[in-house]
């Protein structure tokens, strides 16, 4: 079939469908990919890769899994926290128990044990919805704060309750050092990034999506709700369990059931609304608002050559935290997400006004 093909828009469905994503978004991120992998490890410094990128990736990882549960399934979450404690502690114990397991495998490992705990804790979806599922996932997150605080078998038995990951080595190769840590998280990050995106864009995904929206009418039209609101779950906490394992075992180091708290969880969850719900590049979008904001606010009155005492600074960042994230809620709720597809919209249709 011939048809005529006019700036980015062409008069076919087909070749319509082609657009989504369109040449110069996969483009994009394959630049951004290959600076992330052949530019950063020169460029940046030993604090930015500890303070900064690390987290920023792991922590990205964690909000896809909880993007696809909140965003894309329309069930709330707020054990998320816990369910990345699950993923580091089965890590843990993995590693320790069976010493010459590789250490990828761990991680997956690691994940699935997550999986295992969310379907459970998932379950009680099927019959509850909206803020009684959000509170049912609350209490999931204060149990498991409890289990891995008071069951000595989680942690070895260790007097203090903190735990120490072993070395990192892979296939021979140690991981030592800021650059090949995140080297590392880089590539698993990468890697089920796409993952989800292939998901999200599949059948499984359009489930999901259909649930989110009106799940009595995805029950007419024949989805299940046990399968897709349990496989949300499934593999939401696959995520949130290997990010769990990669905070601990890479960023951490040596940590305690306080570090997945229930604000871990509440900062997860920041990070989908204000990145974006339904949103893959909105995770990293408000993964990176919520890593970077508080070391900018942090650092700012030094940079303005204002004395002020550490407990005060840390008073007025939690309260300009705040006011920023509820400001930023009001002038664009469907997050930065949106405002990146804003902007992209306007760059392509600039050169071609109606």
């Amino acid at each position: 079939m011939i048809y005529r093909e006019t700036g980015q828009y062409k008069t076919t469905y087909e070749a319509d469908q082609q657009l989504f994503p369109i040449l110069q978004d996969r483009i994009f991120v394959l630049l951004v990919i290959a600076f992330a992998f052949g530019a950063v490890p020169f460029l940046a410094s030993e604090y930015l890769f500890r303070a900064i990128l690390t987290p920023f990736l792991i922590l990205s990882l964690a909000a896809i899994g909880l993007n696809i549960l909140v965003g894309y399934c329309g069930q709330v979450s707020l054990g998320t926290g816990g369910f990345m404690a699950v993923g580091a502690y089965a890590a843990y114990n993995l590693a320790l128990r069976l010493p010459d397991l590789n250490l990828l495998v761990v991680f997956v490992l690691a994940g699935l044990c997550a999986t295992v705990v969310g379907v459970l804790f998932g379950l009680p979806s099927l019959r509850i919805k909206g803020f009684y599922l959000a509170v049912a996932t609350l209490a999931a997150q204060f149990f498991l704060d409890w289990a891995f605080a008071r069951i000595g078998w989680f942690t070895n038995y260790a007097p203090s309750g903190s735990v120490s990951a072993p070395p990192l080595v892979i296939l021979g190769w140690e991981v030592v050092g800021p650059v090949r840590k995140y080297l590392l998280v880089l590539g698993i990050v990468c890697v089920f990034a796409l993952v989800a995106r292939n998901l999200v864009r599949g059948a499984i995904g359009r489930s999901w999506m259909a649930m989110r929206d009106m799940d009595v009418a995805a029950e007419v039209i024949g989805i299940r709700p046990l399968y897709a609101k349990v496989t949300a779950f499934a593999v939401s906490s696959f995520f949130v369990g290997l990010s769990g394992a990669l905070w601990a075992f890479v960023y951490l180091g040596a940590w305690e059931p306080l570090a997945f708290d229930v604000n871990r969880s509440f900062q997860l969850l920041f990070m989908v609304i204000i990145g974006g719900l339904g949103s893959i590049l909105g995770s990293f979008l408000g993964a990176a608002f919520i890593v970077i904001l508080p070391l900018a606010l942090n650092q700012m009155p030094g940079w303005l050559g204002v004395e002020m005492s550490t407990a005060l600074i840390s008073h007025i960042e939690l309260m300009v935290f705040g006011a920023l994230i509820v400001f930023f809620l009001i002038v664009e709720p469907h997050g930065l997400a949106r405002l990146w597809a804003i902007g992209k919209e306007k760059l392509r249709l600039w050169p071609f006004p109606h």
